[in-house]
């Protein structure tokens, strides 16, 4: 069994997880919808957030994946289900294997710029992000209308002083545009933040090798 987007997909979902911001609209538990694209493969993403956690679902082919985390990221989890070939895994992964995903994060400093635009009904405002490292700069456009908690906050946009709503996320050396459809105060299904005793604990390395068509 080939889950061929996962890897792509857990970069971008967990460079992904949105978002910040002082403004006029403060959600502590809700949902956040965006799109991206993964291996030319548009996909949609749904993450559900409360203060202390978020769970953030999405399809990669026949797989239905769901990624778990604390606001500290000091627990992460993730969970996979293959209905078709009767698979039901989740990987927890180590503080080590955390904290080895979490340096490869990039650093940036930020520059707000004049340029507004609205974005999915979002009244956005640049902000220029400067790599420390690379110096390469990104366009981010981030919006004052709403503030969610900060276990939603993506580390590298933490200081960007609003919500990214179109933005570049970040992981293992790869880049994706996301775009923010939706930010609603709808609460996660029964469960979600959680992981069924139906599915068998394996570890990082078994999930990956599963990823890569080890099963």
């Amino acid at each position: 069994m080939k889950i061929k987007l996962f890897s792509a997909a857990l970069g971008i979902v967990l460079s992904a997880t949105v978002i910040s911001a002082s403004a006029q609209k403060n959600y502590t538990e809700g949902t956040v919808t965006y799109s991206t694209d993964m291996r030319g493969q548009p996909v949609t993403i749904t993450e559900y957030f409360r203060p202390d956690s978020q769970a953030t679902t999405f399809e990669a082919g026949p797989a239905k994946i769901k990624l778990l985390a604390d606001a500290g990221y000091k627990y992460l989890a993730v969970v996979v289900d293959v209905s078709a070939f009767n698979v039901k895994k989740a990987a927890i992964y180590t503080p080590d294997e955390i904290d080895q995903l979490m340096s490869g994060m990039p650093t940036f400093t930020f520059a707000p710029a004049a340029d507004t635009k609205q974005i999915s009904g979002f009244n956005c405002k640049k902000v220029v992000a400067t790599d420390t490292k690379s110096k390469k700069t990104y366009d981010i456009w981030v919006t004052n209308d709403v503030t969610i908690p900060a276990s939603a906050i993506p580390k590298y946009y933490n200081a960007i002083g609003g919500t990214p709503i179109q933005y570049t996320a970040f992981q293992q050396g790869q880049e994706a545009s996301v775009t923010v459809t939706a930010i609603t105060d709808a609460k996660a299904p029964k469960g979600t933040f959680g992981i069924d005793p139906s599915f068998d604990k394996i570890s990082k390395d078994d999930l990956e090798a599963m990823s890569r068509g080890g099963q």
